[in-house]
């Protein structure tokens, strides 16, 4: 992939967040995600590349946007694989909650897992607990090893887990060894990501969320030089079949290199909303502001971009 891909990406997620920050608070989920993801396919068309959607809104006849299998880019360039998530949690930014992105991966062709829509378990940490996790210890173990790879005691480890009752039985493991929980409503991906930073406090992630999104946050992870493990749960005999016919074994583990694969992978995030990362699309009169992370595997480069956009000249906050 060439380098100049990396900022053209954070186009579309910018051009995307603005479009659903529109219906910030406004209670209607599906209106800012419709937002999103025709903003995203709209800058994606402008884009130097031939992609090809893994993971995205569905199938071509469940979803009319941004489906698995549809084209994108403007056919030059390099073939990759793109996996989005134009909202990555449509209630926050319908609630007027914290913590919605507009999310998307990009890597060469063949090198994404093409990830059934289903649930997944995860672990994931960054940089200084790769190497000391497995997916398959008991939950004390994995909290012990983080906290001694971090030089902490494990009353000072904070996990973030998705707040569902599905969860009920982790969280109160993690509250017997002492640690600290972050309990989030939505947005599993930037919570795997949020690893990897210091300042968001946040040490490890663990509990089940969506595969596509396993996908991207490994992406993200492999970026940062973090580490995410996964096992598809398969809820019915549908979403087993589902997975043989992709051959899919959901006994295995799946590492990083199983999620994506080389060494070369492109991660863009714009806020939708305030998040521990990443600031939410502000209006003010005349422009719109955005803070985005872009990374790019190969070169271990990271950057936060904020940007500020026209709304006189560019109406429906496309970017150019």
């Amino acid at each position: 992939m060439e380098r100049s891909l990396t900022m053209e990406l954070v186009r579309v997620t910018e051009g995307a967040a603005q479009e659903s920050a529109r219906w910030l608070g406004r209670g209607k989920k599906e209106e800012a995600d419709d937002a999103a993801t025709t903003a995203m396919r709209q800058v994606f068309d402008t884009v130097p590349m031939q992609g090809t959607v893994v993971i995205g809104e569905g199938e071509m006849d469940e979803a009319p946007m941004l489906y698995i299998g549809e084209k994108l880019g403007t056919g030059v360039g390099p073939e990759v694989d793109v996996a989005v998530d134009p909202v990555e949690g449509t209630e926050i930014v319908a609630s007027g909650g914290l913590g919605s992105l507009a999310v998307l991966a990009v890597a060469d062709k063949g090198n994404l897992l093409h990830a059934p829509d289903m649930y997944m378990d995860k672990i994931a940490v960054g940089p200084e607990a790769v190497g000391v996790i497995d997916i398959n210890a008991p939950v004390i173990d994995n909290l012990k090893a983080v906290a001694k790879a971090k030089n902490k005691p494990i009353e000072d480890v904070v996990v973030t887990i998705l707040n569902r009752e599905r969860h009920a039985d982790i969280i109160h493991q993690i509250r017997e060894a002492g640690a600290r929980i972050k309990l989030i409503e939505a947005g599993d991906v930037a919570g795997a990501i949020n690893t990897a930073f210091e300042n968001t406090g946040v040490d490890i992630l663990l509990g089940a969320g969506g595969a596509p999104e396993g996908v991207l946050a490994a992406v993200a992870l492999k970026c940062l030089g973090g580490e995410l493990q996964g096992k598809l749960l398969p809820q019915n005999d549908e979403e087993l079949q589902r997975c043989k016919e992709m051959g899919l074994d959901v006994t295995k583990v799946l590492y990083m290199d199983d999620l994506v694969k080389g060494d070369d992978a492109i991660f863009a995030a714009t806020g939708i909303t305030d998040g521990e990362l990443l600031k939410g699309v502000k209006f003010i009169t005349g422009y719109a502001t955005t803070h985005s992370i872009v990374m790019r595997a190969k070169s271990g480069t990271v950057r936060f971009i904020e940007g500020t956009h026209s709304l006189a000249k560019k109406p429906n906050l496309v970017v150019e």
